[in-house]
């Protein structure tokens, strides 16, 4: 887990369920379907019902659960999970959290959202993504992103860092 902004951490599962869980004082992006978005919404077959108001999405207190999988394909994740995620930070810092957000490795989902939350906080203005992403792995140097979080970000990148 490393803080890569004043009390935001990017980490994977383990620092969630042996170092955050039962903290006081701490929010959680779980930035991964499995298993945390499978367990709060109780699915049992491959995937939630796109029927569900929770398909994309489920708040459960201080975590916010997101139905996230690593893809090779940019399109398949959706700024309405990106954006969610990125305001919970902002809403949970003001509430005085410390925020951790996580995936299964902590490589690639939570660390193209912590990516995208310093470029809205002007760590990279000015910057291609390029230079950003190059930038980024001195904060957190497990950044290493699937296909489609490194195509998302790059896509997006214009959205993010204004």
């Amino acid at each position: 887990m490393i803080e890569i902004a004043p009390n935001v951490f990017i980490g994977n599962e383990v620092d969630y369920e042996f170092d955050v869980q039962f903290r006081e004082g701490w929010s959680t992006i779980h930035a991964c379907k499995e298993p945390y978005h499978r367990a709060a919404l109780g699915y049992t077959g491959r995937a939630c019902s796109k029927d569900d108001p929770e398909y994309l999405i489920a708040r459960r207190d201080n975590r916010l659960i997101l139905n996230l999988v690593d893809v090779d394909n940019p399109d398949w994740i959706s700024p309405v999970i990106i954006d969610a995620a990125l305001a919970f930070i902002d809403e949970q810092l003001a509430l005085g959290q410390q925020v951790l957000v996580h995936c299964n490795q902590g490589q690639s989902r939570a660390a193209g959202i912590g990516l995208l939350y310093l470029a809205g906080k002007h760590q990279f203005s000015g910057m291609t993504f390029l230079q950003a992403e190059e930038e980024f792995t001195k904060i957190y140097p497990d950044y290493s992103p699937a296909l489609g979080v490194r195509g998302f970000c790059m896509a997006n990148w214009d959205k993010y860092n204004r």
